[in-house]
């Protein structure tokens, strides 16, 4: 699994990649997290909104700093 963070870097985008990166060891699930901070590669995806949230090459989250509750929903949804 790679999870991608789309943001410049700003205190909502590191607090979204830490709320990540919690729910991924609270689930026992490994991933590869990446950062992307280019806004190019933003509006390639088609994110006007950060920080986002890509989950294996697909947006799931944008425009806020998601919880770690609605990280883990996500990513419990994901593996069944």
């Amino acid at each position: 699994m790679r999870i991608e963070i789309l943001g410049t870097g700003c205190p909502k985008c590191q607090a979204t990649e830490q709320n990540v990166r919690k729910a991924l060891e609270e689930l026992g699930i490994g991933a590869e997290v990446v950062h992307v901070y280019d806004p190019k590669e933003f509006a390639k995806r088609g994110v006007l909104f950060t920080p986002a949230v890509s989950i294996d090459g697909e947006v799931k989250i944008s425009g806020h700093v998601p919880s770690v509750e609605e990280i883990k929903k996500i990513l419990a949804g994901m593996q069944t």
